[in-house]
């Protein structure tokens, strides 16, 4: 379970150009925000989400609420957190035990070790999707790109899906 920003600003990734000239990229202008929380399902390869306009307490919590009643009840869910500020606040922690009831159980990424988390890499796999190399004119029509991915995903027959290669 983690969470990611996406801006108006392009994301850049590889580009040709000739030799000895500057490729020029537009700008969106005014730089505009839009958050994502999402969990990565490793057994089904599905992501669920939930986007917001702000990255706080109120938004996990909401992401807790959105998320629990999608999960089976027989089966326990480990959520793999990273130490982000509103994962730890009061609220979410509460929210969090009342959760364990259900089956959840939280796990506490070391500090500064994201990497560790699998759905970073979706999220890797998201920006260059929707989001890489592409002027958006709106924030709502960078969400609607990253809403299509998120479909994608969860489409098993589309062949943009990201995939984990399981090993036995």
């Amino acid at each position: 379970m983690d969470e990611t920003t996406l801006t108006l600003h392009p994301v850049l990734r590889r580009c040709w150009m000739k030799r000895g000239q500057q490729r020029t990229i537009p700008a969106a202008g005014q730089q505009r925000h839009h958050h994502i929380f999402g969990a990565f399902n490793y057994v089904t390869q599905e992501v669920f989400w939930l986007d917001t306009a702000t990255k706080d307490t109120t938004s996990f919590l909401s992401f807790l609420e959105h998320l629990m009643p999608l999960l089976e009840a027989t089966k326990p869910v480990v959520l793999v957190l990273d130490n982000a500020s509103y994962h730890h606040s009061r609220e979410a922690e509460a929210m969090l035990a009342f959760y364990e009831d259900a089956g959840l159980i939280a796990c506490w990424l070391p500090p500064y070790c994201s990497d560790l988390n699998l759905i970073e890499r979706f999220w890797l796999h998201l920006k260059g999707f929707a989001c890489a190399n592409k002027l958006f004119a709106s924030v709502s029509a960078l969400v609607d790109s990253a809403r299509t991915c998120l479909l994608n995903q969860n489409d098993l027959t589309n062949p943009d899906r990201f995939l984990f290669l399981k090993t036995s």
